[in-house]
């Protein structure tokens, strides 16, 4: 039975959330226009789309056939907000939403079962929206990150009670079979996932007092070869460019999302 979904679980998928437990393991993209959706990903990150079960307004983006992202363009039908959101790989969903709740964050929806496994999009207690995913993956974990997702980060007013409230979720530095590491380097938190570095946790000094401008948000960082390519093809396909350097360049699409290209670079 194939469950072709923007979810991150598909038919044939044997990777299951027990294997990189606590780590980001799919994203997903709610926009407004999906022709436009598809024309600027496919000219700034080279995307193939494939069809899914859901319907007209949902595809499961495709780079170098291997699959990397699901795009929703729900967010005027559903009204919800335009914007990249990464989800994280659990045992138990219900154990995270309960988790979530506990500490003074929120369910947005769900748990949700959508076979083979169950789903929910959460907020932490500083607003940043999230989502958890327990069940089988929608393809192997390497191969999804090597394929373009390099890492997320959270910009957030207090990175070290960030850590903490994702480490009591999401278990890391539990000491449990395929938990996160979490160490801080210089003014960052780092999340790493079987020596690869997955997140990064970021708001200033861990030392100063927390910024209270910070609107909190996980950025997704995609993996590219020529940072200067996708800047050009972001402003010719209807998108703009927030910030640039040679190694990264933060960009929006015509709808409205935020994200990051950086450029590949070997294990972190």
């Amino acid at each position: 039975m194939n469950h072709d979904t923007t979810s991150p679980a598909g038919a044939n998928s044997v990777f299951s959330t027990h294997s990189v437990s606590g780590a980001p393991c799919w994203v997903t993209l709610t926009s407004r226009d999906l022709k436009a959706t598809e024309e600027f990903y496919s000219a700034v990150l080279g995307w193939q789309w494939r069809p899914t079960r859901l319907g007209d307004h949902f595809r499961i983006a495709l780079a170098d056939g291997a699959p990397v992202a699901g795009i929703a363009a729900v967010a005027a039908m559903w009204q919800m907000a335009v914007a990249w959101t990464p989800y994280f790989a659990v045992a138990s969903a219900n154990e995270a939403v309960f988790r979530v709740q506990e500490r003074g964050g929120t369910a947005a929806v769900g748990p949700l079962s959508i076979p083979p496994g169950r789903v929910a999009l959460l907020a932490d207690r500083d607003g940043a929206t999230f989502g958890v995913w327990e069940g089988k993956l929608f393809t192997d974990w390497e191969t999804w990150r090597r394929a373009q997702p390099a890492f997320i980060r959270l910009h957030t007013r207090d990175a070290f009670d960030a850590a903490i409230f994702y480490g009591e979720v999401l278990d890391w530095a539990s000491g449990r079979p395929g938990c996160c590491e979490v160490q801080y380097e210089g003014d960052e938190v780092v999340l790493r996932s079987q020596g690869d570095v997955v997140a990064r946790i970021e708001s200033g000094a861990l030392e100063a007092a927390p910024d209270p401008t910070i609107r909190p948000h996980w950025q997704v960082h995609f993996a590219v070869d020529d940072v200067a390519a996708c800047v050009r093809a972001a402003e010719l396909h209807g998108g703009s460019v927030l910030s640039k350097g040679s190694d990264e360049a933060v960009l929006r699409d015509p709808d409205g999302a935020q994200f990051t290209v950086t450029a590949r670079r070997g294990r972190g």
